[in-house]
């Protein structure tokens, strides 16, 4: 049985492809349409997916789509009737419904439009899954546990914010919601905005400034949030817009945006919101904490609820506040759940594989498919698109006084490599097939050594021209885990912060942030054979058991083809290339520091 899970006219559109019960491939539209967080049918990644398995889209036997009108049907018309809300809002509303509803047929015109091999008739089944219960399959049904605890937290799906409950063998069962408006979601993004980071996704931005900042506003972020006595949480929507305006949701050209979610009553409270090119004060990074504190709070509130009516020691986190790893590294060291699987897509990107795996469990009555191991499970290119590439760009590579060497093996590449990052070069490192979910684990990496003070300046000052307070993450061997942090923990998605040994913390300045900590991605022989070899030999030359793994990219979505990691290195000033088998190396690159004029 083919099945085709889509997560579809919502930010970071994505499809993926489960044939009898297992995942063979899944990827974001953003890394073909180059749009970062694409909105949208998923036309091209869908394509992409039935094509690596040599299918058409009439051998799909479902099409399942992570999103379903009918599920919470009664409190959303409860709701109705108590709010009213704009006849704009609710028809909008429709009008996604209508899109949703028309998938299959909008999917085979896009096909043949784009002139896919995969094109065709689509003539099986259409599968709608509730949004949260994707997102619970898209983490247990994958993960390594045969039972756990169930949390996601996200914004808003299918009128739900939040869902708890566990999962047994293949069986999910949910067992409480946390139902719009009230959302924690919801109130990461409201401070982000106000923040004065305004673009979709930049939540991030937050949890990496609080460090620099004390948390003098927890008590006033607690009205904004309140706690209940069960354990669970509400909004004081005094400060809030989204449950009773019309906000505008776009994303023109794919790239999605989102009106300000936050009062004039918030601003009150706190004072000024900040412009997007504002100067970042202290008072800023003080909020900054707060929030991210009193997220912490909330969530860690909400999980002894999850151990007090599922006592265990594991638990499965998806939803996109899954995505803050802080919080993660905290619910690890703080509570009973010493096992947290996390999957390297948690958020919506990933409900493409929780609506597919759901579809198939639901026909067939089959137990589950294999644990991920990997998060490598789009494109991949072999040494002759490699070398394609290369002679595509001969000329601008001649231009840039570049060589080309190609390693004799595995091992050679690895030794060459290791040696360029202990002499302090920034290396693209392009291997096997891309990342699925936003971090880049080391298939379209830019790696560096971890020992220099100054290499977080260098990448932003060379290649990402991004903000400075933003940290950078360690891929470390699995078996040093214990030694260089305070937990000896795994972490194969770099999905949870730990606290740096505090002996080792002057060893590696590169990745470890203004607190302490760093966000590991721990590395496996058997995860990962050639990126364990390149860490194996960096460490055998350095005594230093990990390497600086930050996105191949500069500001735009992770790089996919081969041609896009040339175009990568020639624009900015990266020093190496590790593309497949080939050693590209440019003959001069400014000084350490230097932005070349750029």
């Amino acid at each position: 049985m083919n099945l085709l899970g889509l997560n579809a006219y919502h930010a970071d559109a994505s499809a993926a492809l489960v044939c009898d019960g297992a995942l063979v491939a899944a990827a974001e539209e953003e890394r073909f349409r180059r749009v970062k967080h694409w909105a949208g049918l998923p036309s091209r990644a869908a394509a992409w997916c039935l094509e690596e398995a040599g299918l058409r889209l009439s051998d799909v036997d479902v099409l399942a789509v992570n999103r379903d009108p009918k599920a919470n049907l009664g409190r959303k018309a409860l709701y109705a009737l108590r709010r009213r809300p704009s006849p704009r809002l609710v028809w909008d509303r429709v009008r996604n419904v209508g899109k949703v509803e028309t998938l299959a047929r909008k999917l085979e015109a896009a096909l043949e439009n784009e002139g896919s091999p995969a094109r065709g008739a689509f003539g099986g089944e259409f599968e709608r899954v509730e949004h949260h219960l994707a997102h619970q399959a898209s983490s247990f049904l994958v993960s390594p546990f045969q039972e756990a605890a169930l949390l996601s937290v996200d914004g808003f799906g299918d009128f739900t914010s939040t869902s708890w409950g566990y999962g047994s063998g293949a069986d999910l069962h949910l067992d409480g919601r946390v139902f719009f408006p009230h959302s924690l979601g919801a109130f990461y993004l409201a401070m982000t905005q106000y923040l004065g980071f305004p673009r979709y996704g930049d939540e991030y931005k937050v949890m990496g400034l609080a460090p620099y900042g004390e948390p003098r506003f927890v008590e006033e972020l607690r009205q904004v949030v309140r706690s209940r006595n069960d354990g669970g949480f509400e909004l004081d929507l005094r400060f809030f817009r989204h449950h009773d305006t019309d906000l505008d949701y776009r994303w023109e050209g794919g790239r999605p945006t989102v009106e300000p979610h936050f009062t004039r009553e918030l601003e009150a409270l706190l004072g000024p919101a900040r412009g997007p090119e504002e100067e970042l004060t202290q008072h800023h990074r003080d909020i900054a904490r707060s929030v991210q504190a009193r997220f912490e709070e909330c969530v860690l509130d909400l999980v002894t609820l999850l151990h007090h009516l599922y006592p265990s020691d594991a638990l499965c986190l998806s939803g996109g506040a899954a995505m803050n790893s802080v919080a993660n590294g905290r619910i690890v060291r703080e509570t009973p759940f010493r096992r947290v699987f996390v999957p390297p897509a948690p958020g919506d990107a990933g409900g493409a594989v929780g609506a597919a795996l759901v579809a198939w469990r639901r026909r067939s009555g089959a137990g589950r498919g294999p644990a991920m191991q990997r998060s490598s499970w789009g494109g991949g290119f072999g040494p002759d698109a490699c070398r394609g590439a290369l002679e595509e760009r001969r000329l601008d590579l001649d231009a840039a006084g570049a060589e080309v060497e190609r390693a004799a093996d595995d091992l050679a590449l690895c030794e060459a490599v290791a040696s360029e990052i202990a002499d302090g070069k920034v290396v693209g490192w392009f291997q096997g097939r891309m990342e699925f979910g936003p971090r880049a684990l080391g298939h379209r990496s830019i790696v560096c050594d971890p020992r220099r003070a100054d290499m977080r300046a260098i990448i932003n000052a060379r290649i990402k021209l991004r903000e400075a307070f933003r940290p950078f993450a360690p891929s470390i061997l699995r078996e040093a885990m214990g030694e260089w942090f305070t937990v000896d923990d795994d972490v194969p998605f770099m999905m949870k912060v730990h606290p740096i040994r505090p002996e080792h913390r002057d060893q590696v300045p590169a990745v470890t942030h203004v607190d302490g900590t760093g966000r590991p991605q721990t590395v496996t022989r058997e995860q990962d054979p050639l990126y364990y070899g390149l860490i194996s030999a960096f460490y055998e030359r350095t005594g230093v058991p990990m390497v600086l793994n930050t996105s191949f990219n500069e500001n735009e979505p992770i790089v996919q083809r081969p041609e896009e990691a040339l175009d990568c290195f020639l624009r900015t000033d990266m020093d190496v290339l590790a593309l497949g088998p080939w050693v590209v190396r440019k003959a001069a690159v400014p000084a350490a520091g230097s932005t070349g004029g750029r």
